[in-house]
């Protein structure tokens, strides 16, 4: 378990990120057009995990931006925001910012993600959604670098997320 701050209030999630060196579980989310997919739909390329609590704030809406405009040039690389968010508005978002070059991926069907990757809010007021987080696989699916942003209400380290993939 981590504990992580809301507005300076602690939380807590249900486990730890996964270990820098690790193989990364693999999961079932649900893309914009609801057709499942898995890492294995990602194949051959390094994977961004953007793990956002909700694409209807601003901080991880921005995020979702930063890491499209920083990385749609890549074709080496897979931007995944992952969200509890319905597929439904996560196309509305992505549309309406002009966001072409990430996937967003939702847990509608399922909380597994969360849990195998240890970010489910376990408790306080946004308990059963995604604490604030980046997970970077290689393209074996290896874990090469996490981060869990400690006050959710805060930016991931975009420099240090973007080195990583270099």
């Amino acid at each position: 378990m981590a504990t992580i701050t809301l507005e300076g209030n602690a939380i807590n999630t249900n486990g730890d990120l996964p270990a820098v060196g690790s193989e990364a579980s693999d999961f079932h989310l649900v893309k914009t057009d609801l057709s499942d997919v898995s890492l294995a739909d990602f194949a051959g390329k390094k994977k961004l995990l953007n793990i956002v609590p909700s694409l209807d704030t601003g901080v991880c809406a921005d995020s979702a931006k930063k890491f499209n405009a920083e990385l749609g040039s890549r074709d080496d690389v897979a931007v995944l925001v992952i969200s509890a968010d319905l597929p439904f508005a996560s196309g509305r978002f992505c549309e309406a910012e002009g966001v072409k070059n990430i996937t967003t991926l939702s847990m509608m069907r399922s909380r597994n993600f969360a849990k195998d990757y240890g970010v489910l809010i376990q408790d306080g007021p946004l308990a059963g959604i995604t604490a604030r987080a980046v997970v970077i696989l290689d393209e074996a699916n290896k874990v090469m670098y996490t981060e869990l942003v400690p006050e959710i209400g805060q930016a991931p380290d975009y420099a240090k997320a973007l080195t990583a993939l270099d």
